[in-house]
C-alpha cells in the first residue's frame, strides 16, 4: 500500500481563501494607519512653524517679512506628502497651510496667529472638514 504525502487541492483552496479574507481586512487598516502617521507629519510641522512665527513677531513686532529664507521663521520645506504655504502676513496676522499631495491628496490643515487650528478639507470617507481642530482619525475626532 502506497501512502501519499502533500496537500489536497481543497486544503490549498481553503488556505488561499483564509489568506484573502485576512488581506481584505488587514490592508485597508494598514493604509489608514499609514495615513494617520503622515497626518502627524503635517500637524507637527504646522506647530513648529507657529512657534517660529511667534518668535519672529517677538523680534520684529510684525509678521510681515516672515516665511522668508534666512529669517527665524523660514518657509516650510515641502515633503513627499505635504505642500506648505504661508499667506496673509500682516502686522498682526498670518495663515500657514499644509495641503496633502500624492497619497495624502484631499487633506488640508491650517493654523493662524491665534493658534486656531482648522481642518479645511478631507478626502471622501473622512469626517470633520471645517472642524476647528486638526482631524487625525477617520471618525472626525481631533
Amino acid at each position: 500500500m502506497k501512502t501519499h504525502r502533500g496537500f489536497t487541492l481543497i486544503e490549498l483552496l481553503i488556505v488561499v481563501v483564509v489568506v484573502a479574507i485576512l488581506a481584505a481586512i488587514a490592508i485597508p487598516s494598514y493604509q489608514d494607519y499609514i495615513r494617520r502617521g503622515r497626518i502627524t507629519e503635517a500637524v507637527s510641522a504646522l506647530s513648529e512653524a507657529r512657534v517660529k512665527m511667534e518668535q519672529f513677531f517677538q523680534d520684529n513686532r510684525t509678521y510681515v517679512g516672515s516665511c522668508v529664507a534666512g529669517t527665524v521663521a523660514p518657509q516650510l520645506t515641502n515633503t513627499a506628502n505635504w505642500t506648505f504655504a504661508c499667506s496673509g502676513q500682516s502686522t498682526t496676522a498670518y495663515l500657514i497651510t499644509a495641503t496633502g499631495t500624492s497619497g495624502m491628496a484631499g487633506f488640508a490643515y491650517t493654523v493662524n496667529q491665534d493658534n486656531t487650528r482648522a481642518t479645511t478639507s478631507l478626502p471622501a470617507g473622512w469626517t470633520g472638514s471645517g472642524s476647528t481642530c486638526w482631524v487625525i482619525r477617520k471618525d472626525g475626532s481631533c
